[in-house]
């Protein structure tokens, strides 16, 4: 990687689209197990299994909400 490719990829935009785009992929992704998990609560063999995803799905959607996935420690 060149100088000027490394100068480039710190540019705030860049690290702003980064954060966004991790943001918009918790989301999707939480609210896609939400959907599997009540699609799985509906049958009753799979009703525990179902709200184990669901539950999982909910704290990865609200995490990708309100979480700040680049806050430095």
């Amino acid at each position: 990687m060149t100088n000027a490719e490394a100068r480039w990829w710190n540019w705030p935009w860049v690290r702003k689209a980064e954060g966004l785009v991790g943001h918009l992929a918790a989301v999707v992704l939480g609210f896609v197990m939400m959907v599997v998990g009540l699609a799985m609560g509906v049958t009753v063999v799979m009703l525990p299994v179902g709200i184990v995803v669901g539950l999982l799905g909910v704290a990865i959607f609200i995490a990708g909400l309100f979480g700040h996935i680049n806050a430095s420690s």
